[in-house]
Parts: C-alpha cells; structure tokens; sequence
C-alpha cells in the first residue's frame, strides 16, 4: 500500500477533475502490475495495473488507495475490470466519499465473492486524496496556504518593499507543491506589487506548472503582466466580478485569459466561498494560495483553509516592524486546534511548520 501511495503521489494535480489513485497487484509475494491514474484523469490506475499484471492478476491482490468506482462515466466501472481481471482479493486505503460510490464499489466485488478490506494506511490516503474527498464532500477544492515569514513573524516591511526571506532550497520545495496543486491562486494585490510568474521552475519539470488563478474583482490585470503574457502557454483563470468593464474583459481574453465571473460581496470583493465552488465545478480539487497575508487570513475567516506551510527565514525584519505574516483569523485557526501541525522541515537555513485541518 506504501507503493500505491507514493505511486499516486506522482501525477497529483495531474489528473483533475479525477483523484491520483495508486494501484499494485500481488501474485504469490511478487508484484506483477503497479500503476497510477493517467494524466488528464483516465484511465485509472487499477485498469492500467491489472493490464500490466495481465494473467498473474488470477487468484491475486489488488492493493489500490481509494475504493474502485462503480458507476459508468467516460470509461466503464473499474470494479468491472476488478472483477474481469481474476484477483481474489482487494485491500484499500479509504471508501471514496463521492455519492456514485461511497461503499458501493466494495459492495459490489463482495457480492462477486471476492475477499475485500478496507482500511489499511488511511490518514496517509486521507492527505493524498484531500483534494477530491473536500471536491464532493464540501463543494470547493482543497486549499493550502504558503506564507513566508521573517523570524520575527513579518512578510513584508511596513514601506511595502518587496523582501526575499527564504532561500534555494525553500524555493525548491515551494516549485514541487507547485507542480502537486491543479492551480496556484493569488490576489490582483500580489500580482500588481510582484509580477510573478507562478510557474514550475524545477529542471525537467517546467510542464508541470499548473493552473494559474488570480483573484480580480474589477480586472486590474494588465497586458503587461507576466501571467498576461503567458497565458497561451500556461492556463490563466481570472475570477472576477459579475460586473466589469467590457473593454478589461475583451482584453484579457484577447490574450488567452479565462475570465470566471463570480459574486462579490458589499465592499466588491470576490465572495471567497463562490469562487472556489464555481472552481470545484470546473474540475479543480487542489489550490495552493501563495497571495500573501491579506488573502491567507480572508480565507481563513470563512473557514476554507485545509492546510497551511509558514516558512520562516533565519534572519529578522527589525526596524519598526512591518506587516505581519499571520493575521488574526488565522492566527486563531492555528491556535484553537482547526488546523494541527502534522509536519516541520528544515530546508537549508529556513525551516518550514505544516499545519492540516484537524
């Protein structure tokens, strides 16, 4: 089960709207088939692993880590190539919550007679899948927070200067959850004060870079922008106001940028909770925000933070301080047990807390 999981591990935010689910089959001690599910979220992995296993799969186990759906979408159940293949026994990590199985897959290789546990490894499943249990189970893709933060707690100085406060190698680990998220999302504010890029900058993985969202309520996004200019080669989602001028939205879409109207609320900000449902119906399970402070807290206040990295650089802001990198909503989550640390890294000189959604 370790392998299925990491083997799903590869192509996450690879297969949206589909979870990255791992598969290995088992003949007399010996693995004869291993797969994950394909880019582009089909086919899945069991399928692609029973082929692998071909007539070893007969009287064999099948480890996979989410229960094997049951009902006809794009390509036939895959209890049915379960149940084609010969293999006497399933072993899983977790029931998938989506309505069209939900205990239903399991069900259905019982009623065939075959030996079916469930179970094994779940809370690392749990993780994985996130994405895809928070999609049907709460209507939204998962979102996690990447906040970087000086040692004295700031992200940025109180004159709104740009600051570098982590260094490579934090970098490098930022890049990789990158290339792990369906989409990077930040706020017109980040991208006016940055320019940023939001792609995957690891060699040999540059294609990897994943959906880009920016959150622009009256379309401050300019052509002069790098995710403007970019979005032919890497898609650019702007999740906007319903009521915005005709000429930004001709503009940006002469550029190849998608525009996502959404509800905003009585200040004419994005109605957080609406973006991400109308995201989820687009197919994304899995966001990492990088918009910075303002936003990671807005988030948090309604309660949509599934899991937040604070990566602290080694040296102080000092001075007189500035703007702080945790605020208050936030603060309060990670104080009163909503979200757990569950992991802390160090990467070169930076070291790196992971809390998750208890």
């Amino acid at each position: 089960m370790r392998l299925a999981l990491a083997l799903g591990r590869r192509n996450l935010g690879r297969t949206w709207p589909n979870p990255s689910v791992g598969a290995v089959v088992v003949a007399r001690g010996r693995i004869v088939g291993q797969a994950a599910t394909a880019p582009g979220g089909r086919p899945h992995a069991e399928p692609l692993a029973l082929a692998m296993a071909g007539e070893a799969a007969r009287g064999a186990t099948l480890y996979v880590t989410l229960e094997p759906c049951s009902h006809h979408g794009r390509t036939p159940p895959c209890t049915d190539a379960t149940l084609a293949s010969g293999v006497r026994r399933v072993v899983t990590a977790m029931e998938d919550p989506d309505p069209r199985v939900a205990g239903r897959g399991h069900a259905r290789l019982e009623a065939a007679g075959l030996a079916v546990e469930t179970g094994l490894l779940r809370e690392e499943a749990l993780r994985d899948h996130r994405g895809h249990v928070t999609r049907v189970t709460r209507g939204r893709p998962s979102v996690h927070l990447k906040l970087a933060r000086t040692r004295d707690g700031f992200a940025a100085p109180s004159t709104g200067e740009r600051l570098k406060i982590t260094g490579p190698v934090a970098d490098g680990a930022v890049h990789l959850w990158r290339a792990h998220a369906d989409a990077i999302m930040v706020g017109i504010g980040t991208v006016r004060a940055d320019d940023p890029s939001l792609t995957v900058r690891l060699p040999g993985m540059t294609e990897r870079s994943p959906v880009r969202i920016v959150l622009d309520s009256t379309l401050r996004l300019t052509p002069s922008t790098h995710l403007v200019r970019g979005a032919r080669d890497i898609p650019t989602l702007v999740v906007t106001g319903r009521h915005t001028p005709t000429h930004a939205r001709r503009m940006l879409s002469a550029f190849g940028v998608e525009l996502l109207p959404v509800a905003t609320d009585a200040d004419g900000r994005i109605e957080l909770g609406a973006a991400l449902a109308a995201l989820a119906e687009r197919g994304l399970t899995r966001i990492c925000s990088e918009g910075g402070p303002a936003l990671a807290d807005a988030l948090a206040a309604h309660d949509l933070v599934d899991a937040c990295t604070l990566m602290t650089g080694p040296a102080d802001l000092g001075g007189a301080g500035g703007l702080p990198a945790v605020g208050p909503h936030l603060a309060r989550r990670l104080s009163d047990g909503t979200l757990r640390v569950t992991e802390e890294s160090v990467l070169g000189p930076d070291t790196a807390l992971t809390y998750e959604r208890a």
